[in-house]
């Protein structure tokens, strides 16, 4: 079972600022059973190979109002399922 750390870019992006650093940080800082759950107000298109790239596979929906819930975990972990 993956356990996930929360992340919510949209007060990063409010303020003009740039979130990927954060996001990639963190993504880095995980631990075999950990995933990242990403708040963002867009589908955030661009992280889907990014983070493929780094094995992560993603399920995303929107949660209303124009934001979305990406859930991303490792490729591996995916595959067993839940």
């Amino acid at each position: 079972m993956t356990n996930y750390v929360e992340l919510d870019v949209r007060p990063i992006l409010a303020a003009g600022d740039e979130p990927f650093s954060r996001i990639i940080a963190t993504v880095e800082s995980l631990g075999p059973d950990e995933g990242l759950r990403l708040i963002a107000p867009f589908r955030p298109v661009p992280l889907f190979s990014a983070l493929g790239s780094r094995g992560f596979a993603y399920q995303d929906r929107e949660i209303g109002g124009g934001d979305w819930e990406v859930l991303f975990c490792r490729a591996d972990a995916a595959r067993k399922g839940p």
